[in-house]
Parts: C-alpha cells; structure tokens; sequence
C-alpha cells in the first residue's frame, strides 16, 4: 500500500497546528528544572508564567504564541516506501487547508521578501527540506514552524582552521547580539564545517535533538557545556527579565569539509516548536511527538 497524496496532506496539516498548541515534554521538563534551580525572584516568577501557559495552550485547544511562524519540515524519505500522488504538492495543500479551517485563524505571517507583502502563499512555501533512509519503509516528518523571534537572529560566518576558542567566542558573539530578543529561554544549535549550506542544516537539525541527550562527540559534549554555561552567565534571563536561565542547552553537531570552517548559529524560542509523526508504507501514523 503506497503512501498516497491524501495521506501526506492530513498527517502534515495536523504536525503543524500540533506543533503550535503543544510544548514538547522535554522542553517542559527542561523549564520545570530551570524554574525550581533558578535564583533569581523575578526569573522565576517569569518561568512559572510560560509553564502555566504552556499547560493552558494544550488543555484548552489555543495557540500557544500568537506568532504561528511559517511552515518549515523536514520530511526523511524511507528508500523502501512506495509514494503515490505528488508528494511535494499534498504538503502545501496541507497548510493551504490548515489556513482554511483552523481556530483560531492564523495571522499572515507568509512574507515575500522583495515586496514585504504578507499573506498565506509564498515561493517555496512551505519550507522543506528533504533527506532518505536508506531501506526504511517509512516516511519521517518533523514540522517546526520559525517565528520572527528565533528566525530573525540566526547566523553564519566562515573562518579558516579556526580553533574551538574561536568557534565558541562567536557563537557567544550571536547570543549577545541577540540579547534576549529571541524569547528565551531559548535552544541554541550550532553546526561547524562543510560547506555554507551544511552548517546551516547542521545547526538545524540541532535544534531538533530532545533536550537532556547527551553528544556522543567528546569534544562537542564538553563545547555544549561550556557554552551553555557561559550563555546563562551572560544574565538576560528568561524573556529579558534577568536571571539565571537564558537558555535551556546548546546542540552541537558538524561536519568535514576543507580548510575554510562555516559556524551556523540558530535558536528555537522558549516554546521550543516540535511534532514529529512516520508514515508507514502499510498505511499507518505513528506520531512520536
């Protein structure tokens, strides 16, 4: 039974409006621990604030930010898995339907960058990128929707052969020129090497890994310490408001590549927005988050 047209439009529509009424849980239990170690008065008032959000959002079917952000998935294509319709079309007629029918409605945050236009509908819209598993009969998608406050302060600088010293002062280069303008407590990925648009999807790609899992690379397991505790130091806090907890981890991941070293820096808001469902070559929906 192939994985048809129909099916794909259903199952991303509903990653999508999940991923903006539902905290994940390792993101809520990373804001519980960071609520009751935090000493600052006021951080800690603030953390209690956007976890009661966060559980009136799912109890009560609303939104948890009104910035529902754009569209962005990353959908893993399972060699074994028959497709049958167009695929790249069921997920834009997805969030075509999703506009059409979802409560409360979303606001146009769809942006056409040469004329800041706003609307529903947009060139390369929704964002995809697009991966394969080899002999998996399954597809893989993730749906995490970029707001303005995580978007907007994401980074790359290249530099040749630059020593972990350099590659972790400019990663705090990006946080403090960021401030606390992106919604922290925030998580931050960063993706070393490669090419330009490796870096980029590295740090990505961060962004996905649950909160508490720990790198199996020595060297970045000990750079995501470092800097997750250096980033809290710096005192903006949660949402600004001073403290201790700026933000919840810092993922690392990287690639080989020639001499010349891209460093991609991004952020997810303290929502953290993440769904994640396979779709079976036999018809079935496992959603995993």
């Amino acid at each position: 039974m192939p994985i048809t047209y129909d099916l794909m439009r259903q199952v991303t529509a509903q990653l999508y409006s999940w991923s903006l009424k539902k905290v994940p849980d390792d993101t809520l239990e990373a804001l519980r621990l960071a609520q009751i170690a935090e000493t600052h008065p006021g951080a800690k008032r603030t953390l209690q604030i956007l976890l009661k959000s966060a559980i009136a959002a799912e109890t009560s079917d609303r939104l948890v930010c009104s910035d529902s952000g754009v569209p962005v998935y990353f959908v893993q294509l399972g060699t074994a898995t028959r497709l049958e319709g167009d695929i790249k079309r069921a997920i834009r007629d997805g969030f075509d339907e999703l506009v059409r029918t979802h409560k409360p409605p979303l606001l146009k945050h769809v942006t056409n960058p040469l004329t800041n236009e706003r609307g529903y509908h947009g060139k390369d819209m929704p964002l995809i990128t697009w991966d394969v598993m080899d002999g998996a009969d399954y597809v893989e998608i993730t749906c995490q929707p970029k707001a303005l406050g995580s978007g907007r302060w994401a980074a790359l600088e290249i530099f040749s052969f630059p020593t972990l010293e350099t590659i972790e002062a400019y990663v705090m280069d990006c946080v403090l020129k960021a401030g606390s303008q992106h919604c922290p407590p925030v998580l931050i990925g960063v993706g070393i090497g490669g090419s330009f648009d490796t870096a980029a999807k590295l740090a990505k790609l961060s962004t996905l890994r649950k909160l508490g899992s720990v790198n199996p690379e020595p060297i970045l397991q000990a750079m995501e310490e470092r800097l997750t505790i250096a980033v809290n130091k710096t005192g903006f806090g949660p949402m600004g408001t001073g403290g201790d907890t700026t933000t919840l981890g810092v993922h690392v991941d990287y690639a080989s590549g020639h001499g010349f070293t891209p460093v991609a820096v991004c952020f997810n808001c303290w929502i953290n927005r993440r769904t994640r469902a396979r779709i079976y070559d036999d018809g079935r929906v496992e959603r995993l988050e």
